[in-house]
């Protein structure tokens, strides 16, 4: 509204300025011609009346010819320009200091919305979408932060129970030489699985602190698509086998593509991990097809307690569906955006589908 009542009150402004010049121009005029008619110069007409008739005659046409009043308009046009440059640079001055104050309570959170001129409509509808999306950024960025912070210190918390039992078997097995055979090796047996999960836990404290730090760079080369993920589900085989899960596979074509193997292998590894320890039932099934250029990869399997407001949430950064950090599924919620950076780094797609009680993760990657 302030804005408003400052741009009406620049036009009355110059519109005042205006009618006051053109009436100043005519008073002036007028008082000249008049000045000049009632005056008798009789000095010049002792000194010379040659001079003075000639003079005379000259004034007497200009001011009643067409050439007198073409003078006129053009002092006036040339007031009047004068008098325009002027507003319109104050106007210029005006608008830009309002847009660059308008620009920076885009990041001001005092300011609720930005409010300019209504021939400025569309640049505040702008400015005011700018510091709507700032204003998301912000939170998620403060969000993940958090986020972050509070699964370094469970992971740090978490670091210590394996850390702690590795311990407390090796001492076992190192101070009872005579242990029994079938005791050591299930003391072996716990101390290589607890191994596992600090690898575990180390690794995800790795990608919490490097995903913000370290940009992804490809080393794309050849890949058989079909032999990669083969050898990724019998990398699985003794998880799903402890999970009494299996694995369908419904290749329809060899695939070859171009890109980073070992980035596209982190990929499938983490939705396989995934579908095995989130899975409500014990089949999981991936499709591989190929059309127009393209591969087509999808991950399917049964689950529950997953509402469809985490499928919108999946791909975010420190996001987990499971908050409660159990051995198996406590993840860094990390995994799923990585594996998004990378397919999308790929110039390829991955989206996350629930229907009833069933996931499927689809991917799409050029050949």
């Amino acid at each position: 509204m302030k804005n408003k009542n400052r741009m009406k009150e620049i036009v009355f402004s110059f519109l005042t300025k205006i009618v006051i010049w053109t009436i100043l121009i005519a008073i002036l005029l007028l008082a000249l011609i008049s000045l000049f008619d009632n005056m008798d110069f009789q000095w010049l007409y002792e000194f010379s009346p040659d001079i003075y008739y000639y003079l005379r005659g000259i004034f007497y046409y200009v001011s009643h010819s067409l050439s007198f009043y073409g003078i006129v308009i053009a002092i006036w046009l040339i007031g009047t320009s004068l008098i325009l440059f002027f507003f319109l640079r104050k106007t210029f001055t005006y608008y830009t200091e309002l847009i660059g104050k308008s620009a920076l309570d885009i990041t001001n959170k005092d300011i609720k919305t930005i409010e300019l001129p209504t021939e400025l409509e569309n640049l505040q509808a702008t400015f005011n979408i700018l510091k709507l999306d700032y204003e998301k950024i912000e939170l998620n960025a403060r969000d993940n932060e958090q986020r972050k912070n509070d699964l370094i210190v469970y992971l740090a918390h978490d670091l210590k129970t394996p850390l702690t039992s590795l311990i407390g078997y090796v001492s076992l097995l190192n101070e009872i030489k005579d242990m029994p055979k079938k005791q050591r090796e299930k003391y072996l047996n716990i101390v290589l699985e607890k191994s596992y999960r600090l690898e575990d836990l180390i690794n995800e404290l790795f990608d919490i602190t490097r995903f913000n730090a370290d940009k992804i760079v490809l080393k794309k080369e050849t890949i058989d698509l079909n032999l990669m993920l083969e050898q990724i589900i019998d990398d699985f085989y003794p998880i799903l086998e402890e999970n009494k899960k299996k694995v369908i596979t419904n290749f329809q074509e060899k695939i070859i593509l171009e890109g980073d193997s070992n980035r596209l292998a982190r990929v499938f590894n983490n939705l396989l991990k995934n579908a095995i320890y989130y899975s409500a039932d014990s089949k999981i099934t991936i499709d591989l097809t190929k059309k127009n250029n393209r591969a087509f990869i999808t991950i399917h399997n049964k689950v529950k307690n997953i509402e469809k407001d985490d499928i919108q949430k999946m791909f975010e950064k420190f996001y987990r569906l499971d908050n409660s950090r159990t051995s198996k599924t406590g993840g860094s919620g990390i995994g799923l955006a990585i594996a998004k950076e990378i397919i999308e780094l790929h110039n390829g797609t991955i989206a996350a589908k629930l229907d009833n009680n069933s996931i499927s993760f689809d991917v799409e990657l050029p050949l």
